[in-house]
């Protein structure tokens, strides 16, 4: 994979395979260990219930870590913005002084 690529999910692909192989894995165990057809069924389903809630965990902690990184990035942006305003009114600036200066050389060599 090239280090530019993005997941068309939003960047969440490794969280999400983690996840499924995990619970891929937790059923597989429970299918080859030797309890009734029951207990399995119920301790299957108990997993899968811990499965999606640490999904949703993740989940939630993903959209928040997303939305501290946009809020970051959009302090950053503004920051940026007001830094380049303020370079560019003292270039403005100093161009202005700099033709005041040339017209000041120009009036002094016509007298």
């Amino acid at each position: 994979m090239r280090d530019d690529e993005d997941y068309s999910d939003g960047g969440s692909s490794p969280v999400l395979a983690f996840l499924l192989g995990a619970a891929t894995g937790a059923v597989l165990a429970l299918l080859y260990a030797p309890r009734s057809g029951q207990e399995t069924r119920e301790l299957l389903s108990e997993k899968l219930r811990e499965t999606a809630e640490r999904g949703r965990e993740a989940r939630e902690q993903l959209l928040s870590r997303g939305r501290e990184l946009l809020d970051e990035a959009g302090g950053y942006v503004e920051r940026q913005k007001a830094a380049v305003e303020e370079r560019k009114e003292r270039f403005a600036a100093a161009v202005e002084a700099g033709r005041q200066a040339y017209r000041e050389e120009k009036a002094k060599e016509k007298v």
